[in-house]
């Protein structure tokens, strides 16, 4: 019998933590309930879960320097970032530093348990960006993507990369050559149900091209296709 997933909730609201253990609890997972940045690291150094629903807001370092400590470090353990306001500029942040998903406070728990589902999904198994056991590695450039393994490598060196990165490049790598709509790589990438907006699209896409253009500026594998969207050139060659 397979394991209930491991969810760690960080939030300084001490309400919300037993709120959250309980409903969560109940829903089957695993659940651990931390206070502050300070727990988190140090519980990191001998566990690691499935999954850290992480607030934005916390004493000492917030939600982002957190993340964008882990994701430095070459951490892509998924995060779920919750924002107090729902502001727009939180959101982007946010998926800048690497968080996979975002949620704004108040919430529906339910709300929340869709969300948490959906991020393992893309990193374990799922329609959307789901790891393919008979699917062949993909080359481009340098690079190669194991959609089996959910990895990517350069020049036979794995490079560490989030789940919500993966799927995003592997909806771009099954669909060579072919422009892509914003809505239709969120559709691909994130499932026909997600609220991800074309804004937070361009985000993560600019993201990505940090991690695999040789100069982001001036993409050859993610083109960009004005007015349209973008696609995906293997070899790297200028569309004509």
């Amino acid at each position: 019998m397979a394991r209930p997933h491991r969810i760690w909730v960080v939030d300084d609201d001490p309400e919300l933590r037993q709120m959250l253990q309980r409903y969560l609890g109940d829903q089957g997972y695993e659940v651990r309930c931390l206070a502050n940045g300070q727990q988190l690291t140090a519980r990191l150094e001998s566990q690691r879960p499935d999954l850290v629903v992480l607030d934005l807001m916390l004493p000492g370092d917030d939600g982002l320097c957190l993340l964008r400590r882990l994701r430095d470090g070459g951490d892509d353990l998924p995060v779920l970032m919750l924002t107090g306001k729902g502001d727009a500029v939180d959101r982007i942040i946010g998926l800048e530093q690497g968080a996979d998903d975002y949620l704004a406070k108040p919430f529906l728990p339910r709300e929340l348990t869709a969300r948490i589902e959906a991020v393992l999904r893309r990193r374990g198994s799922g329609p959307a960006g789901a790891p393919q056991a008979e699917a062949s590695p993909i080359p481009f450039g340098a690079w190669v993507l194991h959609p089996s393994s959910r990895q990517l490598e350069r020049q036979g060196q794995p490079v560490s990369i989030t789940s919500g990165e993966f799927s995003l490049l592997l909806a771009f790598a099954q669909h060579p050559h072919r422009p892509l709509s914003r809505e239709r790589l969120i559709e691909l990438s994130r499932g026909p149900t997600s609220d991800t907006d074309a804004r937070s699209m361009d985000v993560q896409v600019s993201r990505l091209r940090r991690l695999v253009e040789d100069d982001p500026s001036q993409p050859r594998h993610i083109q960009t296709v004005w007015g349209y969207g973008y696609v995906f050139v293997p070899d790297g060659q200028p569309r004509v």
